[in-house]
């Protein structure tokens, strides 16, 4: 308990496939949404038990007080002993075997909220894969910021040894030692910004993945040189079609409530059921005297079912649920535009990012190669110090842009990959 956080911190090196793995096995939404669909799925199980007989028993014992007679005009009153003890059993067996649509529909109408919990389920899972992507790509591009600054930090140390070197010997001003001085300390300024932002990161990733608290996340080399594999647009939105779990609701919303209408239209129709049953009951109190015995009889029969005033009730239902069939064929026509200019939007940010990270290899190209340049020339006295300074500037924005355009290009890819649910 008394160990510091850097000896108890234990690293894990992650890449986007073991990330996705974790989040999919530790995630507590992920969780909750899945426990959702086992409860739809037993509601499945539920409306098909509709199919099963109804079985409904019952018994009683009672005490019975004795009998009083009178006549018409009540008088001539006179008590009847009865026997005192009363017993009733009877089992009745119901089952449906036609009911107009009603269960059939109900159980398909089940079978769609499982479909709907499922894709919610799924829905959800790719978007936690989405915001832990982006905690963990923008965490790879801190760490290669952090290597860009340490790597120019220990230049600058290099130059400033330098200069002391040829301050001793009258060759610098000490106005030029304290510029770069100050550069340097412009520098770890950053790196401390960047190591705080690290730590932030850290704690959002541990945390949905239900990791402790003390572990290191560090991204795999492998994003380093990831190629990702150019595709048409055309191709992605065949893809967002074909796998888009929005459009799919809304298909399976139009489902749901085109089995709504055929529910209510099924209050028209009767309901058949063969129907069994038992009755033992004791004494027999039909009779006077009583008779103190049991009496038992049993009947089977067909038994239908009509609620007449279904015919001018039920309507207005029907219409409702025809207007919310429509609705729903209306939303699913949305939801498949939406994700249309969603595929365009995010495919033409895609090719810009790719743009942007080819123009900034080759300014870092030619940003280390003004940066060389200028310090050759600044050594032999042929270049001022600003004018290294600004090279040195210049090399680290070449250097840091470029990390942050290979970045967005692998965002921008696997951002296509959630808009068409391929995460």
């Amino acid at each position: 308990m008394l160990c510091s956080y850097s000896l108890c911190a234990q690293s894990l090196e992650l890449d986007i496939v073991e990330l996705f793995k974790l989040a999919d096995q530790n995630s507590l939404s992920i969780a909750a949404y899945s426990t959702a669909e086992l409860a739809a799925k037993e509601g499945v199980k539920s409306a098909k038990a509709q199919w099963y007989p109804q079985i409904q028993a019952q018994a009683s014992v009672s005490y019975i007080g004795n009998g009083q007679i009178w006549n018409r005009e009540f008088g001539d009153f006179h008590t009847v002993e009865m026997p005192h003890f009363g017993n009733n059993f009877a089992v009745e067996v119901t089952q449906v075997i036609y009911s107009g649509g009603a269960i059939t529909n109900d159980i398909k109408l089940a079978s769609l909220q499982h479909q709907i919990a499922a894709l919610n389920t799924e829905i959800n899972r790719q978007e936690i894969r989405f915001l832990l992507l982006g905690h963990f790509l923008e965490l790879y591009k801190l760490n290669n910021q952090q290597q860009v600054l340490q790597e120019n930090i220990s230049i600058t140390e290099q130059v400033l040894a330098n200069m002391h070197s040829r301050l001793r010997e009258g060759t610098a001003l000490q106005n030029d030692l304290t510029r770069y001085e100050l550069q340097l300390e412009l520098f770890e300024l950053q790196l401390t910004q960047i190591i705080d932002a690290k730590k932030i990161l850290n704690y959002q990733l541990t945390s949905t993945l239900q990791l402790p608290a003390a572990t290191i996340i560090i991204p795999t080399e492998k994003l380093a040189g990831m190629q990702i594999e150019d595709s048409k647009q055309e191709n992605w939105h065949e893809q967002a079609k074909a796998s888009n779990l929005f459009v799919q609701q809304a298909e399976t919303a139009v489902e749901m409530n085109k089995a709504v209408v055929k529910l209510q239209q099924s209050a028209y129709i009767p309901k058949i059921a063969l129907v069994a049953a038992d009755n033992l009951n004791g004494p027999i109190l039909i009779e006077v005297p009583v008779i103190n015995n049991n009496f038992n009889y049993w009947y089977v029969g067909i038994g239908l079912q009509y609620d007449l005033s279904s015919i001018y009730k039920n309507n207005k239902k029907v219409k409702q649920a025809k207007l919310n069939y429509q609705a729903a064929e209306i939303e699913k026509l949305l939801a498949e535009e939406h994700i249309d200019a969603a595929v365009q939007s995010c495919y033409v940010n895609y090719t810009t990012s790719l743009s942007n990270y080819l123009t900034q290899q080759k300014s870092v190209e030619l940003a280390n190669q003004n940066y060389n340049v200028i310090s050759n020339r600044y050594e032999n006295d042929l270049a001022l110090l600003t004018e290294l300074l600004d090279a040195g500037n210049m090399k680290l924005s070449a250097e840091l842009n470029l990390v942050n355009a290979h970045i967005n290009v692998i965002f921008n890819h696997y951002k296509m990959k959630y808009i068409t649910h391929t995460l």
